[in-house]
């Protein structure tokens, strides 16, 4: 798939890097193998994961070198701190820096503005995005967990393009859809709570990049299997059944359905559950299955 309108192709399943410091080098190194072995060859990073220990481990365990690195597209994101948030130039500058030092690579494919900080400053993250792009540190930016309006703020400011935004959407976190569907109507699934992302994203050529696909709630939990989800897990049983795969694919391929062509952030460190997943980057569902998997997770049409 083509990320946001860059010229990067990468694969539609993502691997979410955010544990990798939970396993030892060995470990980390067949997941990332058997990542690449599937195909999956963009890994999402953030300087926060494992205050970079995340960072440390990818490059330790693979034994980066330019051969390597050139396998593989590497996106990382910046501005969590400890009890704020800092999208300052300097902060932007350092970040990038150390992920470099700890990825062991010159450049970032993707660097991604991690959550909105409320004391943005868009003309220092215009300048700091202006640097790194110049020096060659990082090829393509974006952002996550951000709104249109604050997307359109950084742009009035930032010279380049903005080419994805990283969000929360699965089977059971689905207020981009709900709100969509449910126009002009007066009960809660209409209620526009951020600013009809999906729309804008479609309409400005942004990916959207689908984190924690497996969760309800916010980080609720695992809905695949889960007791209090019984209709929605025979549903993507039944449908799982007809294709031959598992649940897990299921869910992965009703995002994949939608025709924003959104990528999907899968955190699994279990070589086996990404090759089971990893199933749904072909496979496509029907309209009717979508509408069936929608209905199941308990939303109603109007």
């Amino acid at each position: 798939m083509q990320l946001g309108n860059s010229s990067l192709n990468v694969s539609n399943i993502a691997l979410g890097c955010m544990r990798l410091n939970s396993l030892s080098k060995q470990e980390a190194a067949y997941v990332i193998q058997n990542a690449l072995d599937l195909g999956v060859d963009f890994f999402d990073h953030a300087d926060i994961y494992g205050d970079g220990e995340s960072e440390s481990i990818f490059s330790e365990a693979i034994n980066m070198t330019p051969a390597r690195r050139e396998k593989m597209v590497i996106q990382t994101k910046t501005g969590i701190c400890k009890g704020y948030f800092d999208f300052s130039k300097e902060h932007i500058l350092d970040s990038v820096d150390g992920s470099l030092k700890r990825l062991k690579t010159d450049y970032i494919d993707v660097l991604l503005l991690h959550r909105p900080d409320a004391l943005v400053e868009p003309e220092e993250v215009a300048e700091a995005f202006s640097i790194l792009k110049e020096s060659g540190k990082v090829r393509h930016f974006g952002v996550s967990n951000h709104s249109p309006l604050q997307i359109e703020l950084l742009k009035k400011h930032v010279e380049q393009d903005l080419i994805a935004n990283q969000l929360q959407f699965s089977i059971m976190f689905t207020g981009m859809i709900d709100a969509g569907l449910n126009v002009n109507m007066q009960h809660s699934p209409a209620t526009d709570r951020d600013g009809g992302i999906l729309d804008y994203s479609r309409l400005n050529d942004m990916t959207i990049q689908a984190w924690s696909p497996f969760h309800y709630g916010f980080f609720g939990g695992i809905f695949v299997d889960h007791p209090d989800f019984p209709t929605l897990n025979a549903k993507l049983e039944e449908i799982a059944n007809r294709y031959g795969v598992t649940k897990s694919a299921i869910a992965i391929a009703w995002i994949i359905r939608h025709p924003a062509h959104m990528q999907t952030i899968v955190g699994t460190m279990t070589p086996d559950r990404l090759r089971d997943i990893s199933k749904a980057s072909e496979l496509l569902i029907t309209r009717k299955e979508w509408y069936e998997i929608y209905q199941a997770a308990g939303n109603e049409l109007p």
